[in-house]
């Protein structure tokens, strides 16, 4: 089955879902239908983000698999986020700031990650984990 179409081929408008139909008894459903927002996503975005759920959300294990940094499995996951429409908006965060706790827990992980895996070194870890702060 081919993949929905979002854009009107004609003057690239958003298409809207205005009928609905069984295969089985071929009923038929006319209306205005909302459209999923995975199903909007560039195939690209569709990719990672399954990637990513069926990693549980383990970037180090994406890194293996993808053969990809940290940072930019994390910009990917960003760029997906955004084409859904943004991330979850948790009340009392302030999401503008680059040293957010997020962030910062992210950066931590990483670096620890790292040294568990021995791609960096203890001591330059820890010069790191001193810049964070």
């Amino acid at each position: 089955m081919a993949k929905r179409i979002s854009r009107c081929p004609s003057c690239d408008s958003e298409l809207s879902i205005s009928e609905l139909s069984c295969k089985t008894c071929s009923l038929t459903i006319r209306g205005e239908f909302n459209s999923c927002r995975f199903c909007n996503l560039a195939p690209e975005h569709l990719t990672y983000l399954e990637t990513f759920l069926l990693c549980e959300g383990n970037l180090s294990r994406m890194e293996k698999i993808l053969n990809l940094s940290y940072p930019t499995l994390r910009n990917k996951l960003t760029a997906a986020l955004q084409a859904l429409g943004g991330a979850l908006e948790v009340p009392g965060t302030n999401h503008d700031s680059e040293n957010t706790l997020e962030t910062l827990l992210d950066k931590r992980r990483y670096l620890l990650e790292r040294v568990a895996t021995g791609m960096i070194s203890a001591e330059n870890a820890a010069l790191a984990l001193k810049e964070l702060n």
